[in-house]
């Protein structure tokens, strides 16, 4: 489809952060159609000396929405964010001076834009036609979150060996897992009793923080919940102050892939969510996860979350001792082929005990890795499945939030397997919707 282009530009100088924030409009009258389009771009990392190669200089991805008012909406956002400012030489942006506002001309980019409208039909990157809420970064920008205040822990409840309060005692275990020195855990011993109360707590507060899912609660609202449910049980919600994580549980809506910070967004009817509860009882961690709908979601929603439990429970049918982790993707695989969802491959499975992560890492998209399952390994398979064929992701400012490229939705399901001799347990399993 040809389109004839009126186009707007306005170019903002960011003081101190060495970004530059283009805004661009476009007004598209389809030529042999005379429908109009309005499209709005915005981009970081503009270099000022190379306007007219604006497509390639930001290294960025077309994020689009469809409404049923034809209107659309593309917004570019980078795929990795730099708050550094340049310097000379070696940096590929140039220096800039900052509270400065110029405007751009329009001729020096109506040439990259024409391309770039050309290269967008018809339309391959919209990868979810549904009906739902892009999450996008809240701004202005705030960098990493040192500027969230953590919650208080008793100073009964033993501490992971990574928290900032580490229990002396727990180093050793720190040791073996840095140098792969787990040790696997026997069916019957002392061990394996301390790791499945670990794993049982996980589920009861996964099936607690699911009842608190409805239209109008903030995540925040069911992290607190979630917190005060885990340290009322004599254990440590392990994504505190894990690398710096600022929360007690991760809360992933609609297009964000895995690690959501839980936040003062209150859920819209629509919405899918994933839950992810960890918590570290008795020197053991327990971690499970499971994908949410909040009120009257539409069918691309519950078909993305229906193939995600399949998926999820393929991968888990594929495990005994002596297969090979491989096989766990291939089983995944199976389940999505010939279906209008893809795998993200950039989130992994992993050893878990008195471990957070550690070896084995366990690849949910296909893969020739080497490695066959042993009795007393314990580790979690939790694959994120993307609607459409595009499942890269990138990184919020924040450092943690992940969401797809195309801001498609992802779900994701998570479950612990340990193991044994004959077989493996599924030591998260849902136990009658266990919550007391």
């Amino acid at each position: 489809m040809m389109f004839s282009t009126l186009l707007f530009s306005h170019l903002d100088w960011v003081a101190g952060t060495g970004l530059q924030r283009v805004k661009i409009e476009i007004v598209l009258t389809a030529l042999n159609t005379g429908s109009r389009y309005t499209v709005e771009l915005q981009a970081d990392h503009l270099d000022i000396g190379d306007t007219t190669r604006l497509s390639t200089k930001m290294n960025t991805s077309l994020r689009i929405s469809l409404s049923q008012t034809r209107r659309f909406r593309f917004t570019h956002v980078p795929r990795k964010w730099n708050t550094s400012t340049a310097s000379a030489g070696g940096s590929a942006h140039r220096s800039v001076q900052v509270n400065l506002r110029r405007q751009l001309q329009a001729s020096s980019l109506k040439q990259s834009i024409e391309n770039l409208t050309d290269d967008l039909e018809p339309m391959p990157l919209i990868q979810d036609q549904g009906d739902y809420e892009v999450i996008l970064p809240e701004e202005p920008y705030t960098w990493g979150t040192s500027h969230i205040t953590p919650k208080i822990v008793p100073d009964h409840i033993k501490r992971p060996a990574y928290n900032w309060e580490t229990d002396p005692g727990t180093n050793e275990n720190v040791f073996r897992e840095r140098f792969g020195l787990i040790l696997p855990i026997l069916k019957g011993s002392s061990d394996d009793k301390l790791l499945r109360e670990s794993a049982r707590l996980a589920r009861r507060v996964l099936n607690y923080a699911g009842t608190l899912v409805k239209t109008g609660i903030t995540t925040e609202v069911i992290d607190d919940a979630v917190h005060e449910f885990i340290i009322s049980h004599g254990a440590y919600p392990s994504p505190l102050g894990y690398n710096g994580f600022p929360k007690s549980c991760c809360t992933s809506i609609n297009n964000i892939v895995t690690h959501g910070i839980p936040d003062s967004r209150p859920l819209k009817d629509g919405d899918i969510i994933n839950i992810d509860v960890t918590v570290y009882l008795n020197g053991f961690h327990g971690d499970t996860s499971k994908t949410f709908l909040v009120g009257d979601v539409d069918k691309i929603g519950k078909d993305l979350v229906d193939v995600t439990n399949l998926a999820l429970q393929a991968g888990i049918d594929a495990c005994g001792p002596g297969r090979h982790f491989r096989g766990i993707s291939k089983a995944i695989h199976e389940v999505i082929r010939g279906k209008d969802f893809s795998i993200c491959g950039q989130y992994t499975g992993h050893g878990i005990g008195r471990g957070f992560h550690h070896k084995p890492w366990i690849f949910h998209d296909l893969n020739e890795e080497p490695g066959v399952m042993q009795p007393g390994q314990c580790f979690t398979i939790e694959p994120c499945v993307v609607v459409g064929t595009d499942p890269q992701a990138w990184t919020f400012p924040d450092g943690w939030t992940s969401s797809t490229e195309s801001a498609a939705r992802s779900a994701q399901a998570e479950h612990m397997i340990l193991i044994t001799e004959s077989g493996f347990d599924v030591l998260t399993k849902d136990l009658e919707n266990d919550v007391d």
